[in-house]
């Protein structure tokens, strides 16, 4: 587990695991703005495990946006079939053991246990089993099913850092315009709804499910 140290020179090594383009933005995007400008040594890895050839650029760019032109971020988007994870575990378990022995995380944010869709699950799961020891904590994607739960850990954001991430997904993800659900106020209410439960000093806030802690 992460022994937490709030030092702005820690040595912070955070992976952001994510099943599609845009949920790791969707999910935690305010939070690595937060992480991003409170710990400017960090070194960020995104671990997305499907791509193609028009949402690979889309996440790229959007990392970009989120962490700037320095090298301590890095992207790897694998093109395993959306919708079909479970069908694929055998492989997708492999690349999270290629990934484990790659990086070193003492932070990871992933997809919530409890999630409907099958390949957000299916990676929570893996990461619950792949990584023993380290922070976990597990992100949400608003979706059709309805499957938001009571997260027990939030991270209030300014209304700058608000802005820059709903301008970002609008901006970065020109291919998602058509979905019904992808809309900037979609987004603001999701983040003004985390922010009232925790009281946020600007009103809005980003959520997540910390299943175990040590401090």
């Amino acid at each position: 587990m992460l022994n937490l140290n709030f030092s702005a020179t820690a040595e912070l090594n955070v992976l952001c695991i994510g099943a599609h383009c845009d949920d790791i933005e969707i999910g935690c995007g305010g939070s690595l703005l937060e992480l991003q400008a409170r710990f400017p040594r960090a070194f960020f890895h995104w671990a997305v495990f499907s791509g193609d050839a028009v949402r690979t650029p889309e996440t790229q760019g959007a990392a970009q946006r989120i962490h700037g032109s320095g090298a301590r971020h890095s992207v790897e988007v694998a093109q395993f079939r959306g919708s079909y994870f479970p069908y694929d575990g055998a492989a997708i378990k492999d690349q999270f053991e290629a990934v484990k022995g790659r990086i070193s995380p003492n932070l990871i944010l992933t997809h919530h246990l409890n999630d409907r869709h099958q390949d957000h699950r299916l990676l929570a799961e893996l990461t619950w089993n792949t990584f023993r020891n380290h922070l976990v904590l597990e992100y949400e994607i608003p979706k059709y099913e309805g499957d938001f739960g009571h997260p027990n850990l939030y991270l209030p954001l300014t209304r700058e850092q608000v802005e820059r991430k709903v301008a970002m997904l609008w901006d970065c993800f020109p291919s998602q315009h058509g979905r019904p659900w992808f809309t900037q106020d979609l987004f603001l209410a999701h983040l003004r709804l985390r922010g009232m439960e925790c009281n946020a000093p600007s009103g809005f806030a980003e959520a997540f499910h910390a299943r175990k802690l040590v401090i």
